[in-house]
């Protein structure tokens, strides 16, 4: 499957490169949207869900990547205040 690198900036200014496994990703985000954290997290459990289901429906197996990398958004994320923004850098 095709991997994807969505590449956000947080709040204090830092880049996170997020990988997925599958391009529905870009179903989900828009290279320069801002988002607010709360929002950026809800999407990303959602696409990263869904990212991890075409693994599944392709493999058989769910895919721990997708899942790891949304813990490590999740994780990130709660350093912040929820109404503060992330943007999105890239999607590649």
């Amino acid at each position: 499957m095709p991997e994807i690198v969505l590449t956000i900036e947080l709040p204090d200014g830092k880049a996170l490169p997020c990988y997925s496994p599958s391009t529905i990703i870009r179903s989900h985000f828009q290279v320069g949207e801002t988002l607010t954290v709360h929002e950026f997290v809800q999407r990303s459990r959602v696409a990263f869900a869904a990212a991890s289901e075409r693994v599944r429906a392709r493999y058989g197996f769910a895919c721990s990547a997708a899942a790891g990398q949304l813990a490590e958004i999740e994780a990130q994320s709660s350093l912040y205040a929820g109404d503060a923004e992330v943007r999105i850098l890239s999607i590649t």
